[in-house]
């Protein structure tokens, strides 16, 4: 599990649900921004290699994966950094390291803190830390950074999801056995001591993702399974937390069944109150690759993006659902067709699915040609892991950071508008509109001079045509030369275009 403290609303979330192409404008948050952070890339400590997996407690932000060294913002590799093995914390605030650092002998793939916020749980492929043995799962304590004494649970293999629930410890992967005794792909062990408890839901394949609900009861399971218990469950289902036992999970039917073709699989969960958000990955030419929503009471289906471009991170601020992929065509949902490029981050409206105003992106410099991995979220902001090299275009390896500090991106500057002059005391004058990062919907006002003589608001995106807004600008003197300017705003951020200039006819 990739999972943080329970986000909350932020002023930024409460913006009008943008939706795209059709429907109600977006309107512009309060901070310059329509989603509940913006597009910006706050600056951060960057990774050597990916990070697999991100969590928070407070004001720390624990980051695992393959990496091996941190290193300074805007520093090349092997410039500026210093040793983390597999294992780093950072300052929320400033993305700056913290002096936790721990030694590993292998790779990190999941990461948990407790609802307290006093312990974090890592799990992985390492059977080593700080020279100790650890077998695939270790505790440290969060004041102190220290690795709990006594807290060894042995694991045989892959720990690739965790989740903490009062005193109980959830863990999921590819293993079998822990501490000697099986427990196929699913187990659960004690907060305080590490033994392990009669929870057994047996999958009959890999699980990818684990994440509780609000009160505790349920938890969510994710992966490449078939089965649980030897009972039909596909890629989802919903579990007591006590028993093992399966509820009725009807969201899961809208996953399709694996076949030699297609094999979707859910890699990441998130629960915000009364739902729960779902991340699948498919393999196979147009296997299903989106993010779904349900009711984590009853499991039923809210709403489903089905976006192509595999989903690997997915994470609910407020009425948001941010998802980390390697999107390519989401024609299917109202929005960008293929051909039109990755667009590895992306926000949906938590109300019904629709793609947002946020459009930050990276690349996928990594082996897994996906970018994002691993999200997590504090409530004004958003932590970002994976194997990318680069955000907004700018060099940043492995992690970045996005917040609701005010401002947001600011839209591009409009062209100059094309002004003409056919007929007598008439100006013609036409602009085609900019894409913002992070707002839809922008304002755009026409000068004539120092007189504004138009306003409008017009929705625009980064995959369609520039909408042309065409004015027609009467009374005036004949023979007199005229300047128009075109202002475009966010709301907070203003851009202004060069003058144009003709002489009335």
């Amino acid at each position: 599990m990739k999972k943080a403290v329970l986000a909350v609303v932020t002023a930024a979330a409460v913006a009008a649900a943008a939706l795209v192409p059709s429907g109600r404008p977006v309107e512009a948050a309060t901070p310059g921004f329509g989603s509940a952070v913006s597009a910006v890339k706050q600056t951060t400590w960057q990774t050597n290699a990916s990070v697999n997996a991100l969590a928070i407690a407070g004001d720390t932000v624990f980051a695992g994966g393959l990496f091996t060294r941190i290193r300074q913002p805007g520093k090349p590799v092997g410039q500026g950094d210093a040793a983390r093995t597999y294992l780093a914390a950072f300052d929320r605030a400033t993305g700056a390291p913290t002096r936790f650092a721990p030694k590993l002998n292998g790779p990190v793939w999941s990461i948990a803190t407790s609802p307290d916020g006093r312990w974090v749980v890592i799990g992985g492929d390492f059977t080593a830390v700080d020279g100790q043995p650890r077998k695939r799962i270790a505790m440290f304590s969060v004041a102190t950074g220290r690795l709990v004494a006594g807290w060894h649970p042995a694991v045989n293999y892959r720990v690739a999801a965790l989740a903490i629930s009062g005193t109980t410890v959830y863990l999921g992967g590819a293993f079998g056995r822990v501490d000697n005794k099986a427990r196929n792909r699913l187990a659960a062990v004690a907060l305080t001591t590490g033994a392990l408890q009669p929870w057994n839901p047996d999958a009959d394949d890999d699980v990818h993702a684990l994440e509780l609900s609000a009160d505790g009861s349920r938890v969510f399971v994710g992966g490449g399974f078939e089965t649980l218990q030897g009972e039909e469950h596909h890629a989802l289902a919903m579990v007591n937390t006590t028993t093992g036992a399966a509820f009725p999970m009807p969201a899961a039917a809208a996953i399709p069944r694996k076949t030699d073709e297609c094999d979707s699989r859910v890699k990441d969960i998130d629960v915000l109150g009364v739902k729960v958000f779902v991340a699948n990955a498919g393999s196979g030419i147009g296997c299903y690759d989106g993010v779904l929503a349900a009711d984590a009471t009853s499991g039923k289906l809210l709403w489903q993006s089905k976006c192509l471009g595999a989903t690997e991170a997915v994470k609910a601020i407020g009425n948001w659902v941010y998802k980390g992929s390697h999107a390519h065509d989401c024609s299917r949902d109202g929005g960008f067709p293929g051909k039109t490029g990755m667009h590895h981050l992306l926000v949906y409206s938590a109300l019904n699915g629709k793609l947002g105003p946020w459009y930050p992106n990276t690349d996928a410099g990594g082996e897994t040609l996906v970018g994002p991995l691993a999200f997590a979220s504090g409530g004004n902001d958003l932590w970002a892991g994976g194997d990318f090299t680069e955000v907004n275009g700018v060099p940043q390896q492995g992690l970045t950071r996005f917040t609701n500090a005010p401002g947001g991106a600011r839209p591009g500057r409009p062209a100059a508008p094309k002004v003409s002059s056919t007929r007598v005391h008439r100006t013609t004058v036409t602009f085609p509109t900019v894409v913002d990062p992070d707002n839809i919907s922008l304002t755009y006002s026409l000068y004539r001079g120092g007189t504004k003589v138009g306003s409008w608001t017009r929705n625009s995106y980064s995959w369609t045509k520039p909408v042309i807004t065409t004015f027609a600008d009467a009374g005036l003197t004949s023979g007199q030369p005229v300047d128009y300017r075109v202002q475009v705003t966010d709301g907070r951020n203003t851009r202004m275009s060069a003058k144009a200039t003709v002489k009335v006819r």
